[in-house]
């Protein structure tokens, strides 16, 4: 018999996957990485399809994890996650750039300081999920505009997505994305209006 997804099917069935563990033998864990996938396009919010497929694999039983760095408000962020289907937990910025005009974020140092703080808290929690293995598909909405408003440190996402645990699929979106990133990507997808 096959089974996809066999990590999620044997933590969740113990009955259909018995291991004998009184023989156990000092094993390492091993990264199992899925793919890297980019959405690319030449303007923001064109990625309702990326939430689609997530909340169809929600719903199909994989466990996801949608964060949106530039997209939030009030009662959002980490302590407000929304859960869909069972399986999708969408996390968006408790202060987010989209909340602003560019001019009031410039002018008003406080507006700015708080943008940072929730999106490095929001890349800070991603770091430690994209580590924990718990999900089967991470998605970093928008974590290209995080990066070019030097919030986030590409080489910090870089590494970390080296060393990622997850066996299913990172998505990352944005409009401007670094030639780097690029070479890492198993599949780009520009999307075009």
């Amino acid at each position: 018999m096959v089974i996809s997804s066999s990590h999620i099917y044997s933590k969740r069935n113990f009955d259909v996957v018995n291991t004998n563990t009184a023989n156990k033998i000092n094993v390492k864990r091993f990264t199992q990485s899925g793919q890297i996938q980019i959405y690319q396009s030449s303007y923001r919010g064109s990625y309702a399809s990326i939430i689609r497929d997530s909340l169809r694999n929600a719903a199909l039983g994989r466990k996801v994890l949608l964060i949106q760095f530039m997209k939030g408000g009030a009662k959002q962020g980490l302590d407000n996650a929304v859960k869909l289907c069972g399986n999708l937990t969408w996390v968006r910025s408790s202060h987010s750039f989209d909340q602003y005009n560019s001019e009031a974020i410039e002018n008003n140092k406080n507006i700015k300081k708080s943008i940072h703080e929730s999106t490095l808290e929001l890349w800070n929690f991603c770091k430690k999920e994209l580590q924990s293995g718990e999900n089967d598909q991470v998605i970093l909405d928008e974590i290209f505009l995080a990066i070019d408003m030097k919030i986030i440190n590409k080489d910090d996402l870089i590494s970390t997505l080296e060393n990622r645990f997850i066996s299913g699929d990172v998505i990352l979106t944005g409009t401007d994305i670094p030639k780097d990133l690029l070479l890492m990507a198993n599949q780009i997808t520009e999307l075009r209006s």
